[in-house]
């Protein structure tokens, strides 16, 4: 087993994710899907108290882009410009490259009925509602759900009781498309319109067969490779496999000499190195991190290579939030060196800064300076005139 040191690993997760190298003078469509190859997947997340989780990673890594680039690459499709990403679980909700959706047909059958039990129950009380859903969507096209219930002449209030408080449409809408016969053509502000699978995923592509061991065996390989070094754990997250089948397909790929076994000073856990993995001599640059950037969504990951320890705090009570409602870490010449809360108030065109905290040596001038640089390029990629810093953290006197 060959070992490494801790800073050495860091640059080569850094490294396979995108980081350090020249942005881009002008992103182009090419380079935002270049990142995903990278990444493989951009998660999804409902929250915009900023910006929708999956543009922000694109940014951190290429910097100021056209976010409708993005958009036309995940929910438009023409002869001059195919669709390349398409939506489906893969690290949660997920854009992934169209190419790889046959890798998960096999989770595709075990979400025939859904991924909760509240879908399933949506199914029993409505045993035909399914089939009535696809006669619309075959009918009329792409629809969101409460389209879709007016055509069924279901439109009627909301059920309430549940957190998310979604009609039985809904239910059996995501249930089709946990079970891949249904797939999202486009989305209206955040709202899926659902499609026939069909005419979202072309034929070649949808009608590829792959055995469950492959596939999985395929997602390992494609962690590895975006993760450059990873454990066990990390691998198996980035996909949300199970231990059952992550375990032998890391076995079979280090047999086949496509994983390299690592031992990582500090790590708690045996590593494994992709073999194609760069090492470079140093990171540079810096970037804000949305809380669902696929660098740090694996929360003991984060705390294993950079010593980081995070949390979102969403869903905390405010009075017991430590760091804020929905905060940053700040990347910086290959270590996070702080974090900052952060608001977008488009209303008055205000980027707002409530908390700013540095880690441990680095509440220094120079890490207030790179932050700034930083929060002023992101207000100009959203189109805000102000950023505006507030008083808590001990970063927040020097920005």
């Amino acid at each position: 087993m060959q070992r490494m040191n801790a800073a050495a690993a860091r640059r080569i997760a850094l490294a396979a994710q995108g980081f350090g190298k020249r942005r881009p003078a002008n992103p182009k469509r090419r380079a935002i899907l270049d990142v995903v190859a990278r990444t493989r997947l951009l998660q999804l997340d409902s929250v915009s108290a900023v910006v929708r989780a999956h543009y922000a990673p694109v940014f951190s890594r290429i910097g100021p882009y056209d976010r409708t680039l993005l958009d036309g690459a995940a929910w438009s499709d023409s002869p001059r410009a195919r669709r390349g990403l398409v939506e489906y679980w893969a690290h949660e909700a997920a854009l992934i490259p169209v190419a790889d959706w046959p890798l998960m047909r096999w989770r595709m059958a075990e979400y025939e009925h859904g991924r909760w039990a509240g879908m399933r129950k949506a199914a029993e009380r409505n045993p035909t509602l399914g089939k009535d859903i696809l006669d619309v969507v075959t009918e009329v096209g792409a629809a969101s759900a409460r389209e879709i219930e007016r055509h069924l002449e279901l439109d009627k209030p909301r059920p309430k009781g549940t957190w998310w408080n979604l009609s039985d449409t809904k239910l059996i809408c995501e249930q089709l498309f946990a079970a891949g016969e249904l797939s999202t053509a486009r989305r209206v502000g955040f709202t899926r319109h659902y499609d026939l699978t069909e005419r979202v995923v072309s034929a070649d592509i949808r009608e590829r067969e792959i055995a469950e061991a492959d596939a999985v065996r395929e997602l390992v390989r494609r962690a590895s490779r975006a993760l450059g070094i990873a454990t066990e754990p990390d691998l198996r997250d980035y996909y949300r496999l199970h231990r059952r089948q992550s375990a032998p397909a890391i076995a079979e790929l280090v047999d086949a000499g496509e994983l390299v076994p690592v031992d990582v000073d500090g790590w708690d856990a045996p590593a494994y190195l992709h073999p194609e993995a760069s090492i470079p001599r140093r990171i540079t640059g810096a970037a804000l991190l949305c809380p669902f950037d696929p660098l740090i969504f694996f929360r003991p990951r984060t705390q294993r290579i950079f010593d980081f320890h995070y949390r979102i705090e969403i869903y905390t009570p405010e009075p017991q939030r430590v760091h804020g409602y929905y905060v940053f870490p700040f990347l910086l010449d290959g270590k996070l060196v702080g974090r900052v809360d952060l608001r977008a108030e488009r209303a008055t065109g205000r980027l707002l800064a409530p908390a700013a905290f540095a880690e441990p040596g680095h509440a220094t001038a120079e890490t207030a300076h790179a932050l700034r640089g930083a929060l002023r390029e992101m207000a100009d990629w959203l189109e805000l005139d102000e950023v505006v810093i507030g008083e808590r953290g001990d970063l927040a006197p020097l920005l």
